[in-house]
């Protein structure tokens, strides 16, 4: 079976990398300001050989919510719409970006004992403005498919 923990650190390690950007699991990223990613699972399923077989291949569905906003420590900036569609396209790149030749994906995602096989834009609801904060952020959902290596 594939251990999703290893899964989850190895995607928000290439999406940091592929970005530049801090990335925060399920949690805003500690001593950050903005723009930032936020890394959510929103579901895993299972599929192939029986679960008492050690080869099945495992699917998640990622949630990344590219926030921008107001930094703490400039009380008159504020979020524009611009930067989180820029955040947008950084992550989308990250997961989905391929060499022109190779046709490899051009930021891998390492797993030991895993090799991701299928990567995937899963939906693209958009974004959204909270007015009251001048927080903005946009949402994607990547689904990474892997079998045991």
């Amino acid at each position: 079976m594939i251990d999703r923990l290893p899964v989850d650190q190895a995607v928000a390690t290439m999406l940091a990398a592929a970005s530049g950007k801090p990335v925060g699991r399920g949690a805003i990223p500690p001593s950050v300001e903005p723009p930032y990613y936020l890394l959510t699972v929103v579901s895993t399923t299972v599929s192939g050989a029986p679960l008492a077989d050690e080869s099945e291949d495992l699917s998640i569905v990622y949630q990344v919510t590219s926030v921008t906003g107001p930094a703490p420590s400039n009380p008159g900036s504020y979020a524009v719409a611009d930067q989180a569609a820029w955040l947008a396209d950084k992550a989308r790149k990250a997961f989905l970006a391929r060499h022109p030749d190779a046709g490899q994906w051009l930021h891998s995602i390492t797993v030991p004992g895993a090799r991701v096989f299928g990567r995937s834009l899963d939906i693209e609801p958009g974004g959204s403005r909270d007015e009251s904060d001048a927080i903005i952020n946009n949402v994607q959902r990547f689904r990474v498919d892997l079998t045991r290596a």
